[in-house]
């Protein structure tokens, strides 16, 4: 079995790191697994997914990972030794309320205003994007949902947002325009050392 054979949307933040892979200098690479998870990995009934190098950066992609510390780098600039850390997603409510009244407590993508709203991240979380208001919009849970994963501008170009926009009003429609091209101006959360 392969990733991509399984829905990589299950995975979540149900991972759980359960050891370190290294490159040994004879070529091979080794899982050396932490201690504590080594009598439940001889007890389960697990399978081995052989995974490539894009199967990683896709599956790293959607595990709120944030950081990633680069310790050491070949003289070609390729990583051989980093730390990654996962972090959580919290928003301040501060943030969520003053994203929701700038948004009129509506939808930015939808224009309902009778549903509870969540904050939709218009650089992607897993990108980078960050936790702050220039970068937050007001949408409902449905229009969060089938957004998923799908780039901001993609987004605006999606059927489904096609479909209800008509809803918004000429504002809403120019706002939702118009930050498309402040999302370069927007700072990712990534930070890269090399030692």
């Amino acid at each position: 079995m392969k990733l991509s054979d399984l829905d990589i949307k299950h995975f979540g933040n149900g991972i759980q790191m359960s050891g370190v892979v290294y490159s040994g200098q004879d070529g091979d690479h080794y899982l050396v697994p932490f201690p504590e998870y080594v009598d439940d990995l001889d007890e389960a009934d697990l399978k081995t997914l052989e995974m490539t190098h894009i199967d990683w950066k896709d599956l790293l992609r959607q595990t709120d990972i944030m950081e990633a510390e680069v310790l050491a780098k070949t003289e070609n600039g390729e990583v051989y030794k980093a730390i990654v850390r996962k972090s959580e997603r919290q928003i301040g409510q501060q943030v969520s309320w003053n994203v929701y009244r700038r948004d009129g407590f509506k939808c930015r993508y939808c224009g309902k205003d009778d549903v509870p709203l969540t904050v939709d991240h218009a650089i992607l979380w897993e990108e980078g994007g960050p936790s702050v208001e220039a970068n937050l919009v007001s949408c409902c849970r449905k229009c969060n949902k089938i957004r998923g994963n799908t780039q901001y501008a993609d987004w605006l170009q999606h059927r489904y947002y096609l479909e209800v926009y008509k809803n918004l009003t000429p504002d809403a429609r120019y706002q939702n325009e118009m930050l498309v091209g402040r999302l370069d101006s927007i700072p990712r959360l990534m930070s890269v050392r090399s030692r």
